[in-house]
């Protein structure tokens, strides 16, 4: 089974017959089979070569960079090899057409929405009371089938997450200061970690994107731009939830992440690198963690979710079966 392959110790990354070679500057070596790696994350110093990249691109192996305060700056993209001319055009088309545009932006956020619901429900009654969020919340989601713009839904998604990060002082057993959230810089701990945790479901979003036909810059909630791949945005939207909220609020509660976890002279900008070892460490498991696919009949894992996703997508570009975003129904 394929894994993600995390370097933290400043070092080498070369290739070594059929493996890749890890060399830390403290001289230990460790070698991974290049057929049990899917990507790549580099949370420190790393050197290289385009040898290497050659040989990761053959695999079809991204590369995802994080720098010292644990932000995403960027990923190494492979050539695309499974290439469909006709998909990318209706892709193209569901973003010129507004109409088909507008569809597939209430669908994400209805789909985001029902599962911050169901977080919110999941708490409610176990020695906390966050029914008047949940009501809130409700009323917001009512005003999307009326939308008339993605400008719109944005700012009822905006309104849901206010509501939404403002019952989380009740959810999470610890003395936290967190008023709304802030993100270019985060200026406090659950801002820094919401931020860490969401550029993992991003990346990883795009590593399973890049197994797909669809290209990863065309987008339809989130605007296309320059240096992001928009639809990835898109789809962590409906993940964030049930993978990044509930890992957050077990790390909190379970004291596993505290204030002592980052660095409190950086405004807690920075997670010390044990810490973020442990986030790691715990969103792995939790994107192996597995549940009744209803529709398929088996056991899928978190990870295999996104996937799905995807190719619910690709069923409704090409006409086959309109796109209803992944609810959490446990």
């Amino acid at each position: 089974m394929k894994q993600s392959f995390y370097i933290y110790n400043n070092g080498d990354l070369k290739r070594k017959d059929n493996t890749l070679r890890f060399t830390s500057y403290e001289g230990e070596k460790r070698d991974i089979p290049i057929e049990r790696i899917s990507d790549i994350y580099v949370m420190s110093e790393m050197s290289f070569n385009t040898t290497f990249l050659n040989y990761i691109s053959k695999y079809g192996i991204p590369i995802h960079f994080f720098n010292y305060y644990n932000f995403y700056t960027g990923s190494f993209y492979p050539k695309e090899s499974n290439l469909a001319g006709q998909l990318l055009v209706s892709q193209v088309q569901h973003y010129t057409e507004y109409d088909k545009r507008l569809l597939l932006a209430r669908k994400f956020i209805q789909a985001a929405a029902d599962n911050i619901y169901r977080n919110l429900r999941y708490y409610n009654g176990r020695d906390k009371d966050v029914s008047e969020y949940m009501k809130d919340i409700d009323s917001l989601c009512a005003g999307l089938s009326d939308v008339k713009s993605v400008q719109e839904i944005m700012g009822i998604e905006g309104n849901i997450r206010k509501r939404y990060y403002s019952a989380w002082s009740i959810i999470i057993n610890q003395e936290i200061e967190f008023d709304k959230r802030v993100m270019h810089p985060p200026d406090n701990m659950i801002n820094s970690l919401i931020s860490f945790v969401n550029s993992l479901i991003y990346t990883r979003t795009l590593s399973e994107i890049y197994h797909t036909q669809l290209n990863p810059t065309i987008s339809y909630l989130h605007e296309p731009g320059v240096r992001r791949y928009s639809f990835c945005l898109d789809i962590s939207e409906v993940f964030k939830p049930l993978i990044g909220d509930r890992l957050i609020f077990s790390l909190l509660n379970r004291k596993q992440i505290t204030e002592n976890s980052f660095t409190k002279e950086l405004n807690y900008l920075h997670l010390k690198k044990e810490a973020s070892q442990l986030i790691v460490s715990e969103f792995e498991n939790r994107m192996k963690q597995t549940i009744m696919h209803r529709e398929l009949g088996r056991q899928v894992s978190y990870q295999y979710l996104i996937r799905l996703e995807v190719y619910k997508l690709i069923k409704h570009l090409i006409g086959e079966k309109e796109y209803e975003g992944f609810r959490i129904w446990w």
